[in-house]
């Protein structure tokens, strides 16, 4: 069994995060980087299966900057067996379908049975990666899963539903993404941060899987406007004299929150 986690850097949530209002993309220099805590999770998911199954290989993949690699090194020292970066200047600033797009190449480029991601990134929160790289892989899609079971040929979860829970399933190869209802990532021990020094961080390029990019042709989106975001303006204190219920409504009728 060979299982591709998706692993992603991401500025730390309990810091401030800055865009950079002359390109629109978020200041990495305004927060320390860490690595997502869905991506630990869904590391879990697959270290869990191969500490229970000899024979597994857990490969780690990310897209971003070079800067990226010591966050990525996390993912070996907690269990990962390999890992691989795909590093470009082109990808600078990379949407939602050409991160696809360059994960599916370099998903086809290593070979897998089963991709594990997170649901949903801390710091974009689009939540549509999964879905699309598992479009360009062809490959099913089990999504928003709060339970995962693994065999050698069938992945199968269960995700929550209104009013319910869905129990779904697939044959291999296929793409889960996972929910926060998994358990957390374990902790990396000096062990495991001597030996990820040791193992191998393979660094691929766009042109080492065969990808271009023609931004004069076909951009994937453009930045049209970035303003910074407004200070919190002060709240209103309603003093109760024995009209407080009528100031409050006053109030939302006003705000038209009524």
């Amino acid at each position: 069994m060979k299982i591709i986690v998706l692993v992603k850097e991401v500025p730390d949530t309990y810091s401030d995060r800055k865009l950079d209002l002359e390109t629109g993309l978020a200041d990495r220099g305004a927060s320390d980087p860490v690595l997502d805590e869905i991506s630990e999770r869904s590391l879990e998911v697959a270290l869990s299966y191969a500490d229970a199954h000899e024979g597994t290989e857990v490969v780690a993949l990310s897209v971003g900057p070079k800067s990226a690699s010591t966050t990525v090194r996390k993912a070996l020292a907690v269990g990962a067996g390999r890992a691989v970066q795909v590093v470009d200047e082109e990808l600078r600033g990379a949407d939602i379908m050409l991160t696809a797009e360059v994960l599916a190449a370099a998903s086809r480029h290593e070979g897998f049975d089963l991709i594990i991601a997170g649901n949903t990134a801390t710091d974009g929160m689009s939540g549509m990666v999964p879905a699309a790289l598992a479009e360009h892989l062809e490959v099913a899609l089990l999504s928003g899963l709060s339970e995962v079971e693994i065999t050698e040929s069938v992945v199968s979860g269960r995700r929550p539903v209104d009013g319910g829970v869905q129990h779904v399933s697939s044959a291999l190869p296929a793409v889960i993404s996972i929910t926060e209802a998994l358990p957390e990532g374990r902790f990396p021990s000096f062990k495991g941060i001597m030996a990820a020094k040791k193992k191998p961080l393979e660094t691929q390029s766009l042109a080492d899987l065969n990808v271009s990019i023609d931004h004069a042709v076909s951009p994937r989106s453009i930045m049209l406007s970035i303003n910074e975001k407004p200070p919190r303006a002060a709240g209103v204190k309603i003093i109760d004299g024995g009209d407080a219920g009528e100031q409050i409504a006053n109030y939302l009728v006003e705000n038209r929150l009524a």
